[in-house]
C-alpha cells in the first residue's frame, strides 16, 4: 500500500513498524481478571481459584499484573488507568468484573457482567467500551448460590435472569479513548441513567502503578503527586523509574458541576484485612472503598502522595440524562486548555479514521448487519490484547520479601518449565475466563489480527517460538494451567496464514518472518515425532488435543484398562503439519535453494503418515472404517487386539485438513523437488495408492496432496453435510446428531463409557465442564473445514460437486459448500426474518430492546441446533474468525 493510498491508521501502523513513532506503547492492556489466575497462585495444591479470590482482590496487591474495567496501560504495565464505580447500594466498589470460579459454576467458570467492546483500532488510536451497571444492589450471593444449586443438566443462571435490569434500572458507562499523539491519550466517560428515578453514580477514574516494589528486589518505588491545580484543573504527576514522567489531567468538576475530590493511597495489600497482620502503612489498596462506602476519610493520604490516585465524582443524573467526564494522560505538563476544542475534534477525527480503516479492510458492499459484526468482532480482538507477565522460576521459588511458598508449589504445576520468562502484550482467548495465552487458540487469532495488524500477528507467533517460551526440547507451551498439555500443532498453519494475509491486504511478503518461525518449528516438529509417536509407526497420540471431552474418556490421562489410543485427529494434525511445513519450505526455496530439499523431506513424511493412518506399513490397524466410510480413533488393548472407537465426531473430519495443492509453476521451478515426488509416485505405490498424491493434473495443471482421495472425500462430505448428522443451521457440529438417539458405548474393565450428542453445555465433569466438544459448533474447526474445501476446489474446480445438504438434490461445487458453511456461521450474529439474532436465543431483552439488541458478544462455542452462544462470552479469539468469513462472503457476492 503506497503512502498516498494509506489510511491514517495505516500510516500510524507504518510509523510504529519503522519506529518513528511508538503508537503501541499505550493500549487496552489491563486484564479484566487477574485474581484466580495461576500466576497469582502460591498454594500447595494448585487450587488457583481459591488461593486469590474475587473477595480478596480489592484489598490484596497482585504480584504479576493488574485488572480493571475498560483499563489501559503502557506495554509493560507500569502505569495503569481504569474506572471504579459505586451505585450507592453495593457492598464494594465495582473496580473489576465479577464471575463464578470453576468450582462455583454448574458449567465451570463464567463472568456475570455485561460489557461490550464497541470499537478499537490496531494502534489503539480510538477505542470504545460499554459497561452496563445495575442500579440495585449487585446480586453476588444470589449468583453463586443459585448456580451451585443447579446441576449440569440445568442452564447457567445469568445476571439478567436475576431481574436486576427490569424497569431499565441500570447505568450505561461508556468509555472512549482517542490518541492525539502516541503519548497523549484523551479519555471521555459518558454516563447515562436508564432508570426511572433520579440516581447518583459514584465515579472514580483511577490511575495507579502496578506494584513492583513489595517483592524484595530493591526496585525504586514510583510516585504519584499533585503537580498543579486551580479552579478548573487538577494535574497529577506520575513519576516512574523506567517509564519516566507522565501527567494526568482531572477536571475539578464534571459538565454538570459535580465536584471532584482527589484521593491518594498506596497500591499495597491491606494485610490486616487479608491476613490479620499489621499493615506497613495506614494507606492501602482498598482505601477508596473505605472512603466512599464507609466515609472513612482517614483511609486516604492527606499529604496527597501515593501509588494510586483518583478524583471522586458523585454524578447525579435525572432519568434518561447523560453526563460526560473528560480526562487526559500525556507527556506534557503544561497544557493550557487540555479539554478545549481540540479535545472534541480529536475524537471526531479518530472515529472517522477508524471508519476509513475498516472500510479499507473490507471495501465490498456489506449489509449494516455484516458491517456491525465485522467492526465489533475486530474491536473484541484488539481489546483482547493484554499484558502478560509470568516468570516461572521466580514464581516457583517465591520472592525475597515474601514467605516461602509451600513445598508442593515448588515441585507442582509447570515446574518443568523453569525457562519460561513471559512479559509481553499478547492476544488472550477470552479477557475474563481465559486471561492468558493459549497456543492453539492463538493460531486462529492470527487470521483476524493479520487482516488489520500483521506486525502484531507476526509478533505473537514469534513469541511462542522464542527461547523464553518454547521448551528446550521443542515443545510449545500450551497454557498456564498446564504448559505441558498437548494442543494441535497449528503454528505452521498460522504462520502461513499471516504470511498470505499480509500479502493479500498489504502487498508485503515477509519471508524473513516466515524463515525465522520455520526454523523454530523444525524443533517443534521433531518433538512431536520423538515424543508423540510412541511406537514409531507414524500414528500419533497427542492426548486431548484441545478438544477436551470429545472422547469416550480423558485422552490425556491413562487409558482405562491399560490400553493405548491411536488417534485419527492426532495423526491427521501431523499430516497437516507436514504439508504446512512443505508449503512454507517451497516458498522459502524461491530465495534459498536449500529449502527445496527440506520441502521434499516433509513431502516424504506426509506420505508415511498418510500410509500409516490406513493401517499399512508398521501400523497395526486402519483408522478408516470401510463399512462406515469414516475415520475413527482406535483403542489398542494390552493383549494386542484393536477396536475402533466409532464416535462420529470431528475427529473423523480432521483428516480433511491435510490437503494442499502444488502449482505447475512450482514443479517447473523446483526440478529437484519434482524429481523426488515423481520417484515416490512411480516407485512407492504402496505409499500413494490410497491417497490423493500428485498423480493427475487438476485445474490449472496443479497437483493435489491429501489424505482423502476423491472417493473418500465424497463419503466424508456426505456425512458431514447431512443435517441429521453434522450439518446444523449454524455450521458443522462437533459430534454427529446421530448419537442423540444412538449413543456410542463401550465397557472396559466392567466400567461403562459413552459419548452422546450434547448440543449445549457439557453434562460431564471432564476437563471441568466449562467447554463441550460433544455436539456444539466451534469456529476454529469450521474455519479449517472451509479452508480445506477451498483447497480441494482449487484442484477439482467446478466439475466436482456434492449434494448440499445431503439428500436435498442441490448439487454444489466445493467452493459453494464453503460459502454456504460461512453463511451459516455468520448467520449466528445476524437478525433473522423475525428480527432475532440466533446467538442470543430466547433472551428477549437482547432480541427486542433497542438499548440491547445491537450489542454483540462472541462466544466460545454455539448450540448445535439453535445457535445459542455458550461457554465464555467474550471469546473474541477464535470466534473472531467470523470477520474473515464475512469478508470472504462479501467478496463472493460482489460483482466480478
Amino acid at each position: 500500500m503506497t503512502p498516498e493510498k494509506q489510511t491514517a491508521e495505516e500510516q500510524r501502523l507504518q510509523e510504529n513498524r519503522e519506529r518513528t513513532a511508538y503508537w503501541m506503547r499505550w493500549g487496552s492492556y489491563v486484564s479484566e481478571r487477574q485474581w484466580g489466575t495461576v500466576r497469582e497462585d502460591y498454594s500447595e495444591d494448585g487450587e488457583a481459584w481459591n488461593y486469590f479470590s474475587h473477595s480478596q482482590a480489592p484489598a490484596r496487591a497482585y504480584r504479576w499484573g493488574e485488572d480493571g474495567i475498560a483499563g489501559i496501560s503502557d506495554n509493560h504495565q507500569r502505569l495503569c488507568f481504569a474506572i471504579a464505580l459505586w451505585n450507592g447500594n453495593d457492598p464494594i466498589l465495582k473496580e473489576r468484573l465479577f464471575g463464578l470460579t470453576g468450582p462455583q459454576g454448574n458449567h465451570g467458570e463464567d463472568v456475570k457482567e455485561y460489557y461490550f467492546y464497541l470499537d478499537n483500532t490496531p494502534t489503539h488510536s480510538y477505542m470504545k467500551y460499554l459497561y452496563r451497571y445495575p442500579q440495585a444492589c449487585y446480586p453476588y450471593e444470589d449468583l453463586v448460590e443459585t448456580n451451585q444449586q443447579r446441576d449440569r443438566m440445568a442452564p447457567e443462571y445469568e445476571l439478567i435472569d436475576t431481574g436486576i435490569f427490569e424497569q431499565d434500572g441500570y447505568f450505561d458507562v461508556e468509555i472512549e479513548y482517542a490518541k492525539a499523539s502516541p503519548e497523549d491519550i484523551l479519555i471521555q466517560i459518558h454516563i447515562t441513567n436508564h432508570g426511572t428515578e433520579q440516581r447518583t453514580l459514584h465515579l472514580l477514574p483511577t490511575l495507579w502503578f502496578r506494584n513492583t516494589w513489595a517483592w524484595g528486589y530493591d526496585r525504586e518505588k514510583p510516585q504519584l503527586k499533585v503537580f498543579s491545580e486551580d479552579d478548573h484543573i487538577q494535574v497529577i504527576e506520575a513519576n516512574h523509574p523506567t517509564l519516566g514522567k507522565r501527567w494526568f489531567y482531572y477536571p475539578v468538576a464534571t459538565e454538570a458541576e459535580e465536584s471532584g475530590t482527589l484521593l491518594f493511597t498506596e497500591n499495597d495489600t491491606n494485610k490486616q484485612k487479608v491476613f490479620g497482620e499489621a499493615n506497613d502503612s495506614p494507606y492501602v489498596k482498598d482505601a477508596f472503598h473505605e472512603y466512599v462506602i464507609h466515609n472513612n476519610q482517614d483511609a486516604v493520604n492527606g499529604d496527597r502522595l501515593g501509588t494510586k490516585v483518583t478524583s471522586y465524582y458523585p454524578v447525579s443524573l435525572a432519568p434518561g440524562a447523560t453526563r460526560t467526564l473528560r480526562l487526559r494522560l500525556c507527556d506534557n505538563a503544561e497544557l493550557e486548555n487540555p479539554f478545549g476544542a481540540d479535545f472534541t475534534s480529536t475524537f471526531e477525527v479518530r472515529h472517522n479514521e477508524a471508519d476509513a480503516f475498516y472500510h479499507r479492510i473490507c471495501p465490498c458492499e456489506l449489509t449494516p448487519e455484516q458491517r456491525q459484526v465485522l467492526r465489533q468482532g475486530f474491536a473484541g480482538m484488539l481489546w483482547g490484547k493484554q499484558y502478560y507477565y509470568y516468570v516461572v522460576e521466580e514464581w516457583l521459588e517465591g520472592d525475597p520479601a515474601q514467605p516461602d511458598p509451600p513445598g508442593g508449589h515448588k515441585t507442582g504445576r509447570n515446574s518443568e518449565w523453569q525457562h519460561i520468562f513471559n512479559e509481553d502484550v499478547l492476544s488472550m482467548p477470552d479477557t475474563w475466563e481465559y486471561p492468558w495465552y493459549a497456543a492453539w487458540d492463538l493460531a486462529f487469532h492470527l487470521v483476524p489480527l493479520a487482516m488489520i495488524d500483521p506486525d502484531f500477528a507476526k509478533l505473537q507467533l514469534s513469541r511462542l517460538t522464542r527461547e523464553w517460551y518454547m521448551h528446550p526440547n521443542g515443545q510449545v507451551p500450551a497454557y498456564e494451567w498446564d504448559f505441558s498439555s498437548v494442543n494441535p500443532p497449528v503454528e505452521a498453519w498460522g504462520a502461513w496464514q499471516v504470511y498470505k494475509l499480509e500479502k493479500e491486504f498489504y502487498d508485503r511478503a515477509d519471508t524473513d518472518f516466515l524463515e525465522r518461525v520455520f526454523q523454530k518449528l523444525l524443533l517443534n516438529f521433531t518433538w512431536w515425532v520423538n515424543r508423540k509417536d510412541v511406537e514409531g509407526r507414524n500414528v500419533f497420540q497427542g492426548g486431548f488435543l484441545g478438544l477436551d471431552n470429545i472422547g469416550v474418556f480423558d485422552r490425556s490421562a491413562e487409558i482405562p484398562g491399560g490400553g493405548h489410543l491411536q488417534q485419527a485427529d492426532g495423526t491427521s494434525w501431523m499430516a497437516m503439519y507436514c504439508l504446512n511445513m512443505m508449503e512454507i519450505a517451497l516458498e522459502l526455496a524461491r530465495s534459498n535453494p536449500a529449502y527445496e530439499d527440506i520441502a521434499s523431506k516433509f513431502f516424504e513424511h506426509f506420505l508415511y503418515i498418510a500410509y500409516a493412518i490406513d493401517g499399512t506399513g508398521d501400523a497395526s490397524v486402519s483408522l478408516w472404517d470401510e463399512t462406515d466410510h469414516f475415520y475413527y480413533d482406535a483403542l489398542e488393548f494390552p493383549d494386542g487386539h484393536h477396536e475402533l472407537m466409532k464416535v462420529r465426531s470431528i475427529v473423523g473430519l480432521i483428516p480433511l485438513f491435510a490437503v494442499n495443492t502444488i502449482e505447475q509453476e512450482t514443479l517447473d521451478r523446483f526440478k529437484g523437488f519434482r524429481k523426488r515426488t515423481q520417484w515416490f509416485t512411480e516407485n512407492r505405490h504402496d505409499l500413494t495408492q490410497k491417497i490423493a498424491c500428485m498423480q493427475a493434473p487438476g485445474q490449472g495443471a496443479r497437483r493435489l496432496l491429501a489424505i482423502a482421495d476423491p472417493d473418500r472425500l465424497r463419503c466424508i462430505l456426505q456425512v458431514m453435510l447431512d443435517e441429521s448428522e453434522f450439518l446444523s443451521p449454524y455450521g458443522i457440529r462437533s459430534v454427529s446428531k446421530y448419537h442423540e438417539a444412538h449413543p456410542y458405548k463401550i465397557q472396559i474393565d466392567g466400567k461403562d463409557y459413552q459419548v452422546k450428542y450434547e448440543p449445549a453445555e457439557s453434562t460431564t465433569p471432564m476437563f471441568g465442564g466449562n467447554s463441550n466438544w460433544r455436539g456444539p459448533v466451534w469456529f476454529p474447526i469450521n474455519y479449517l473445514i472451509i479452508e480445506a474445501l477451498y483447497r480441494f476446489h482449487h484442484y477439482f474446480g467446478d466439475d466436482f460437486k456434492v449434494e448440499c445438504p445431503t439428500g436435498s438434490g442441490n448439487d454444489a461445487t466445493l467452493r459453494e459448500v464453503a460459502i454456504e458453511l460461512s453463511r451459516r456461521l455468520t448467520r449466528l450474529f445476524m437478525r433473522d426474518d423475525n428480527g432475532r439474532r440466533p446467538f442470543y436465543g430466547d433472551v428477549d431483552r437482547f432480541q427486542t430492546d433497542p438499548q440491547w439488541r445491537d450489542l454483540l458478544l462472541f462466544h466460545e462455542y454455539y448450540h448445535g441446533d439453535n445457535g445459542v452462544g455458550l461457554g465464555a462470552s467474550h471469546q473474541t479469539g477464535w470466534t473472531g474468525l467470523v470477520t474473515r468469513l464475512i469478508q470472504q462472503c462479501a467478496q463472493y457476492d460482489s460483482p466480478q
